[in-house]
């Protein structure tokens, strides 16, 4: 009986490595169960230490620029007439070739609506072709064409109702909505002020812009904060502006620290040092420091990628590594791991050894007081 017991410590000892409960090496990624090849992803994995470097990208404090085609200045903007505008055209000396707007008209009322077509009906001339054209375009076409019935016609055209283009505001703003794009370009912070603002929660840091399909991320805690004016693009028609909620956007704290769960990020997102800290620190009995680990799906991860887990490592033995894990921004997803330390597993061995070694121990006794 006593051989026997002593073969069992001795196998507990041998594969303490196999302790209940999950567990990631310190020393850097390794598969720790048999697999077949096609399901082991460890070469799928690139494995970075959280040290200096990233200290220094936190300094830079301003997000990264928006993609080129995004930075336009306002001297590339021409507003250009579309179907549904209404234009108010005025011929000086001429009231009865226009319109007047009074008391009981108001501009759009008075004024030439941009039918189907993209045309507009004027007196003399009859239809003139105005949409996908400037309002000085419009204006010397139609004093070109006056020019056979009035001698020298001063023109002027306006528009007096946008209507053909518009932009959609979405998200975490107070109020939501289709806005119209006028002849003033109009950027991201001013159809964020048209929508009233931002919600207390709503994720200033990765507001949304889709256009033409493709979506980029903008900034507007860099706008607001820092003046990074790049980020404060030129709108055009058609573009989606979604700006999302804090709360959506979550990570995930698990293993050995005072309580699992899941954080919602914030308007300002979290750094590892918030996110350890939120869950009540490392649990000291225990963790492994050695072992804080952040996995995060590669950016460039797909179904034919070579690289599919950026996996991080810390080690927050050292007491400047406190310093490292403030500096470290999570990401939306992101999943922090803090492994147990190697006594802690070996005491999950004892802790599951300790029934079958209770009933020898009672059997041997209840044999001896037989005999």
């Amino acid at each position: 009986m006593k051989a026997l017991i002593a073969l069992i410590l001795s196998i507990s000892l041998a594969g303490c490595a196999y302790a209940p409960g999950s567990h990631i090496s310190a020393g850097g990624w390794t598969s720790d169960y048999s697999s077949p090849p096609e399901e082991d992803y460890s070469d799928l994995v690139e494995v970075s230490r959280i040290g200096p470097a990233d200290l220094r990208q936190a300094m830079t404090t301003q997000a990264s620029p928006p993609a080129e085609e995004l930075l336009l200045d306002d001297s590339d903007f021409e507003y250009r007439i579309g179907i549904g505008d209404v234009l108010q055209v005025i011929v000086w000396d001429h009231p009865e070739l226009t319109i007047p707007a009074g008391s009981e008209r108001s501009s759009q009322e008075s004024g030439n609506v941009v039918n189907e077509n993209g045309d507009i009906y004027y007196p003399y001339i009859g239809y003139v072709h105005v949409a996908g054209k400037t309002t000085q375009e419009v204006r010397e076409v139609v004093a070109d064409r006056l020019a056979h019935y009035l001698e020298s016609p001063q023109v002027d055209v306006s528009v007096a109702a946008f209507r053909s283009q518009r932009i959609y505001v979405t998200g975490a703003v107070e109020k939501p909505g289709v806005y119209p794009l006028t002849n003033v370009p109009t950027r991201l912070v001013d159809a964020i002020s048209q929508a009233g603002g931002l919600e207390e929660n709503g994720d200033w840091r990765h507001v949304v812009l889709t256009r033409n399909g493709r979506e980029y991320s903008l900034s507007l805690k860099d706008v607001y904060e820092e003046g990074n004016k790049q980020h404060n693009v030129l709108l055009k028609s058609g573009d989606v502006i979604n700006v999302p909620q804090g709360a959506d956007r979550k990570v995930f704290v698990l293993g050995e620290v005072g309580r699992t769960q899941t954080l919602p990020m914030g308007r300002n997102g979290l750094t590892l040092a918030e996110a350890i800290s939120n869950v009540g620190g490392l649990d000291e009995r225990r963790s492994d420091a050695t072992g804080v680990f952040v996995a995060r799906k590669a950016d460039d991860a797909g179904p034919d990628s070579e690289h599919l887990i950026d996996l991080y490592q810390l080690n927050l033995n050292d007491a400047t590594a406190m310093v490292m894990a403030d500096s470290f921004h999570l990401e939306n997803r992101d999943l922090v791991y803090v492994t147990a330390a190697p006594l802690a597993r070996w005491n999950r061995v004892i802790t599951q050894l300790v029934p079958s070694l209770s009933a020898v121990f009672l059997g041997e006794r209840a044999a001896n007081t037989v005999e």
